[in-house]
């Protein structure tokens, strides 16, 4: 009987781990692994694995719905896999354009607006903790793990970006679609950013549209970074002040 109890909560553990979203996210972990290995030697096979696999969070999301499989642990596996993929790729381009400082920014925005975001909600949802090390642990387990539900939030563009999935979508899109242009049509190292995005530009192509169509997208993207960052210090601030006025 004892070892049947024990048994009991593993077999539950292990069926999570094999959720059908979870297993689309270890999918999109070895297409990067193998992405970023061949990202110098076969910039088109890179592209494209990369791009399979961003397209992959959608459709773990879809299926994490469908099939009632919503969980803690893919919710975070979603989120780092997003995190680490786009960090990869600024590393990158920060080693293939000057100023290398621009991607860097970029890198450190993104993580940061989004570390924020994660402890804010904590913030609002959890009240009185009493360590950094208790808000971190309990940021997926408290029913809000999603650092996308701004109903609390008053600002118009970032309830508008997180409030309709399809502009969400397309400014995400646009993002990394602009990152994997401009790896594709870097040439030489240390090329100037500015100079290569101006003529693609002024080409007037196709790529030249998809370049400027992606840019107004990265543009709002980075906007809302820069929010979602600034609303999050604004919480902690808060947070602190209530704290000290505490008896």
């Amino acid at each position: 009987m004892a070892n049947v109890k024990k048994t009991a909560p593993r077999l539950r553990k292990l069926s999570v781990y094999l959720y059908i979203p979870n297993i689309i996210g270890y999918v999109r972990v070895l297409l990067n692994c193998i992405a970023f290995y061949l990202c110098f030697s076969d910039k088109r096979v890179f592209s494209v694995l990369y791009f399979i696999s961003f397209v992959c969070d959608a459709i773990d999301g879809w299926c994490a719905r469908k099939f009632n499989q919503v969980s803690t642990f893919g919710a975070v596996l979603d989120m780092v896999t997003d995190r680490i993929s786009t960090a990869c790729l600024l590393v990158i381009l920060s080693q293939v354009y000057r100023p290398g400082l621009v991607f860097v920014s970029l890198l450190a925005l993104d993580i940061g607006s989004h570390w924020l975001q994660m402890y804010r909600k904590v913030l609002l949802s959890l009240g009185n903790m009493p360590t950094t090390l208790d808000l971190c642990c309990s940021t997926f387990l408290t029913g809000k793990t999603n650092h996308k539900d701004v109903k609390d939030s008053t600002n118009w563009l970032f309830k508008a970006y997180y409030g309709n999935r399809m502009f969400m979508g397309y400014c995400c899109v646009a993002c990394e679609v602009l990152y994997l242009i401009l790896f594709l049509i870097a040439g030489k190292q240390s090329e100037s950013l500015v100079d290569v995005v101006a003529s693609t530009v002024r080409q007037g192509s196709p790529l030249s549209f998809l370049v400027a169509l992606s840019l107004f997208g990265w543009a709002i993207k980075q906007t809302i970074n820069v929010i979602q960052m600034k609303t999050a210090a604004d919480v902690c601030v808060l947070y602190d002040i209530e704290k000290k006025q505490k008896p």
